[in-house]
């Protein structure tokens, strides 16, 4: 495809979108009305939304269309997995210059798209402006399928804390993007396509989950949320989590050491829940750390590392609000 978003039009660009489009059986009307219909036999409609600004969120220069896709609906549909349930449908808002070429458009659709197959869900409609930033707004939507929803707010004393899915991955190659290199490519892809658990989700709250998020902010912020939520204590074992060799070696290549993006590293959409003690749980899954209740009615509720607060840059100053 040729030209540039201005040159194609609003409705030729919405043309050009849809039609790389695929669906689902739980979508009843997909794009082209005012509005989708999809399906949700719970009655209980799951919904999350976030936006993506060019700059920040994303660089052109490190990240092809198709990765901001990707990317972009796998942060949200992390949120729905996190809360149990399975992702259903997407919607995207999109921003962009006249300018720019139309096949960025198309291959952030095509990116989009992808990740929405790899989650089982569809993208149903949305909105095109013109502004003077790409900036890329979703909503995405979820189905409960008769479980409970797994909010932040159920940990209880002695539960376990266990994490399903990369932790400092994204961070990591994040750092080896900053510094003008392109390898080890396995960090970088992680940092341009983060691979959330979805099915992890739901099957989490099947086993009884008793709290759950994705890690999107870092692991000990996420796990604050969780903390506040629930009002409890949450201590976390350094020893538990395992560093790959090339993490280790791209930290001492940068001065950092490794479990501070293991800790404090957001995007890559692993999800942590808590567990009642006896629960067993599938191989998928490592148990970090565990629930301890607050001394008294008035102590904050935080999360500590082997006991002690994580007072490394970046780490506890990162969610002191909760604690």
């Amino acid at each position: 495809m040729k030209g540039t978003v201005g040159e194609l039009g609003e409705f030729g660009l919405i043309r050009e979108l849809t039609s790389r489009l695929t669906t689902t059986p739980a979508v009843r009307l997909g794009p082209g009305d005012d509005a989708a219909v999809i399906s949700a036999p719970d009655r209980r409609v799951v919904a999350s939304t976030d936006v993506l600004l060019e700059g920040r969120h994303f660089r052109r220069d490190w990240s092809t269309a198709y990765d901001v896709g990707r990317k972009s609906a796998a942060q949200n549909l992390a949120d729905i997995a996190a809360m149990g349930a399975v992702p259903t449908a997407l919607l995207l808002g999109l921003i962009v210059p006249a300018e720019l070429p139309a096949t960025w458009a198309t291959e952030l659709m095509d990116g989009l798209r992808d990740e929405c197959q790899v989650a089982g869900a569809a993208v149903v409609g949305g909105d095109v402006v013109r502004g003077e930033k790409i900036t890329v707004a979703i909503t995405a939507l979820g189905d409960l399928q008769g479980q409970e929803p797994v909010t932040r707010a159920g940990a209880r004393p002695g539960d376990i804390v266990a994490v399903t899915g990369w932790l400092g991955w994204s961070a990591a190659g994040h750092a080896v993007l900053a510094r003008g290199f392109r390898s080890p490519r396995a960090f970088v892809e992680a940092h341009r396509r983060p691979e959330p658990p979805y099915q992890a989700g739901p099957a989490a709250a099947v086993l009884g989950a008793t709290a759950m998020t994705d890690v999107s902010d870092g692991l000990l912020a996420d796990l604050g949320h969780v903390a506040a939520a629930s009002k409890v204590r949450i201590d976390l074992r350094s020893d538990a989590f395992d560093i790959p060799t090339q993490m280790a070696d791209i930290g001492r290549a940068v001065g950092v050491q490794p479990l501070q993006w293991v800790l404090t590293g957001g995007e890559d959409h692993a999800i942590v829940a808590t567990f009642p003690p006896r629960c067993q749980l599938p191989a998928r899954w490592r148990v970090v750390g565990e629930v301890l209740g607050c001394p008294s009615s008035s102590a904050a509720a935080h999360v500590m590392v082997d006991g002690k607060p994580w007072a490394s840059a970046g780490g506890w100053d990162h969610f002191g609000a909760e604690g």
